[in-house]
């Protein structure tokens, strides 16, 4: 019996772009009220799931990391989150240089006139349990709570609530995106607005797969620093993971090849071991970059004020939430949508745009992530290689 083809969400949803541009243009209006009503529906949805994806990723995160008490897990998560951080930075400072020149806030209609010109038929609330910053902080003191009175039965039901929610998205979010963004940009060509967003999309994806490079580079020259070898040639021996995590999005997935690739390098297998799976959930610097990038972008063509303080909040915090995001495409952007909301401000119209920017380039934000796990644990080997590291995993 031959194994039914499917098409990855990368294709369905710019599938979903071309079909909503294309029929955008012949839409009765009766349709296009339509769509708005799904996508209304929709979007309440996504509202309501986006402080439950919060808790029930990020506390049993956080609790599994607080059980796992040692000097190389403390040091390792440190320099990961530093990693997202600085990754998350150089992505804002390069886009408050670049983007206000490439992009032309005036010339393109903001995203918000499509929810107000096309009228759903009806519309139906779904309001939140509670607000994103409470799910967060509940996220925190449950997480910590646990890992400190070792609760095993809180644990398991934090984990089979993960499993619930982790099957809601691949089983509902995910397959309803492309319709989701279809309706959006459907209605975006109805109100004249695709043409500069497509422009706009094809000037930040060329920006953020620069500095994805130049990231890259500066963390192996980091490395390369505590090894002693060549960054180039460090860096190079690292792209078996690098084009795994092109195919696979999935920086689980790709574990076995970052570990492989990890130890050729030169990192003793006992530090590679270690730092590579805890990585593969911790440090998101390819993911933090292009969400900085996307939200910066969509917030200067919209003519939303910002600020670097209220970026500086933002990075913070997407460093934290996205930690142990789903091992599904796009898991990293839904984990963030709620800050977008909170913090940012963002509209459920500008949150479609932000999913549809991100899952277009979401296999090299991956492939970013993994690679970069290779030069985190060559910095942990040089502190907790060889002999030292069997007493640094048993916190001694």
């Amino acid at each position: 019996m031959k194994r039914r083809f499917r098409p990855g969400l990368l294709v369905r949803i710019v599938v979903a772009i071309i079909l909503g541009i294309a029929i955008g243009h012949v839409s009765p209006m009766w349709f296009s009220r339509l769509c708005a009503t799904v996508n209304g529906i929709f979007g309440e949805f996504l509202g309501f799931i986006i402080p439950l994806i919060i808790l029930g990723f990020v506390s049993p995160a956080i609790a599994d990391l607080g059980s796992r008490a040692g000097k190389m897990l403390v040091f390792t998560a440190l320099l990961a989150y530093a990693a997202t951080l600085f990754a998350g930075f150089t992505s804002y400072i390069t886009g408050s240089w670049l983007f206000p020149s490439m992009l032309d806030g005036g010339t393109a209609a903001t995203v918000e006139e499509a929810g107000d010109i096309i009228e759903p038929f009806f519309k139906m609330p779904m309001p939140a349990l509670m607000p994103v910053m409470t799910s967060l902080v509940l996220a925190f003191m449950l997480g910590l709570g646990i890992a400190y009175i070792k609760g095993g039965a809180l644990r398991r039901g934090l984990c089979e609530f993960r499993d619930i929610v982790s099957l809601t998205i691949n089983r509902v979010v995910i397959p309803f995106l492309p319709v989701y963004i279809f309706g959006i940009f459907l209605n975006m060509t109805v109100t004249g607005q695709v043409g500069g967003i497509l422009v706009t999309f094809i000037r930040i994806i060329a920006v953020i797969f620069v500095l994805h490079v130049l990231i890259l580079v500066l963390q192996y020259c980091v490395a390369a620093c505590f090894m002693r070898k060549n960054p180039f040639k460090m860096l190079w021996g690292m792209m078996p993971a690098y084009f795994t995590a092109l195919g696979t999005q999935s920086s689980a997935a790709t574990i076995p090849v970052t570990l492989r690739q990890t130890v050729r390098m030169g990192v003793s297998e006992d530090v590679a071991g270690f730092a590579v799976p805890l990585c593969a959930t911790i440090h998101m610097s390819g993911s933090t970059l292009k969400i900085v990038a996307c939200a910066l972008a969509i917030m200067i063509m919209e003519g939303i004020p910002y600020d670097a303080g209220l970026f500086a909040g933002f990075i913070a915090m997407i460093g934290v939430t996205i930690i142990a995001a789903p091992g599904i495409p796009g898991g990293a952007i839904m984990a963030s949508l709620g800050l977008l909301s909170s913090i940012l401000g963002f509209t459920e119209e500008q949150n479609a745009l932000m999913i549809a920017l991100y899952i277009s380039m979401d296999s090299f934000g991956t492939a970013c992530n993994v690679t970069g796990d290779g030069a985190i644990a060559a910095i942990v080997d040089r502190f907790f290689g060889k002999k030292d590291s069997d007493a640094a995993i048993n916190g001694l």
